[in-house]
């Protein structure tokens, strides 16, 4: 009867604890309240109606974010076959889908023999079929992007200089596409590509956001589509977004640099109860072989799986900084 109590109450306090993580900021307000103050600042200055007169350049730039801001909205998660160009692989939607329940189904076979029982097999099978492939994607994508955001100030760095010598926006781009290291030379190729089948080139350069979702790429394509809508001197706003993107690396560098003590303290917390663990057992093997031999320590096992997971996803939270 106490194993049952001490069961029950470990496994109410480790829901309790995902309920407080993910649950609280929704129903403390905290989310609603951080969707107004950001609401609050992007707020711009209201302007004084004109009569008889035209819309001036700003207001026609304001509403030119808007729409971008609101088809920004409405796009919904990128289907498998974005996703798998954003990372930079030539599969197909087939071919990755076979190659997913190809890992769940080896993992599975590799588990059963091996004694863990069928659901923990089971489980081990979803997390290779299905976890693992997106984790691989993510951590792809992430790649692609930094390589993209680290060779991207120089481009626009190029292009501005190519304006400036007279060359046209296009040609400057197929400079890019021609001369650039990867991601940046498909990207660019890819721009030029749709701008040849008939779509605007402010149009081809906002869908660069499609394939490489950074704000550093939005910035580029708002820009060029705003010039393209409402004319200005490109090469001063191009070179004013050079000089933005250098400032963002600089501070996404120092934002590093100041979280890694941070992160490494993570890191060793994390990882200070699976070595003590696996000291223990070259230790004393008969004395830790309890927690996976006898039934209440396989529930033990499980609920500080939970708490570690849990304790880890706070720690993340807090060490992960977005500006």
């Amino acid at each position: 009867m106490m194993q049952t109590y001490g069961l029950f109450f470990l496994v109410a306090f480790a829901i309790g604890g995902v309920a407080w993580v993910f649950l609280y900021p929704i129903l403390s307000g905290e989310r609603k309240t951080e969707r107004r103050m950001s609401s609050v600042a992007r707020s711009g200055p209201v302007a004084r109606p004109t009569r008889g007169a035209q819309k001036p350049r700003r207001e026609q730039i304001e509403g030119t974010l808007k729409e971008l801001e609101e088809r920004q909205k409405k796009a919904k998660r990128a289907p498998l076959s974005v996703r798998l160009e954003q990372a930079g692989l030539k599969w197909s939607k087939r071919q990755f889908i076979i190659i997913s329940v190809a890992l769940g189904l080896v993992t599975f076979v590799i588990a059963v023999p091996a004694g863990t029982g069928l659901v923990p097999a089971l489980a081990f099978a979803f997390a290779a079929g299905f976890g693992l492939p997106s984790w691989l994607l993510k951590f792809l994508k992430k790649r692609r992007e930094a390589r993209f955001l680290d060779a991207l100030p120089d481009a626009v760095d190029v292009i501005v200089r190519g304006i400036k010598a007279g060359l046209p926006l296009l040609d400057s781009l197929k400079l890019i596409a021609a001369e650039s290291p990867e991601p940046i030379r498909t990207e660019f190729r890819s721009v030029i590509e749709t701008q040849t089948i008939g779509i605007p080139l402010g149009e081809a350069c906002l869908k660069l956001y499609e394939r490489i979702p950074v704000p550093e790429a939005n910035f580029f394509g708002i820009v060029v589509s705003i010039q393209q809508r409402a004319g200005g001197n490109l090469s001063e706003a191009l070179g004013n977004l050079s000089r933005v993107l250098r400032d963002r690396k600089k501070m996404k560098a120092k934002i590093k640099a100041m979280s890694q003590e941070a992160k490494a303290s993570a890191a060793i917390i994390g990882s200070l109860p699976i070595v003590v663990l696996g000291l223990v057992y070259f230790t004393s093997p008969a004395y830790i072989e309890l927690l996976w031999t006898a039934q209440l320590g396989r529930i033990m096992i499980a609920c500080c799986l939970i708490w570690m997971f849990i304790g880890i996803m706070v720690m993340r939270k807090m060490i992960n900084f977005d500006f």
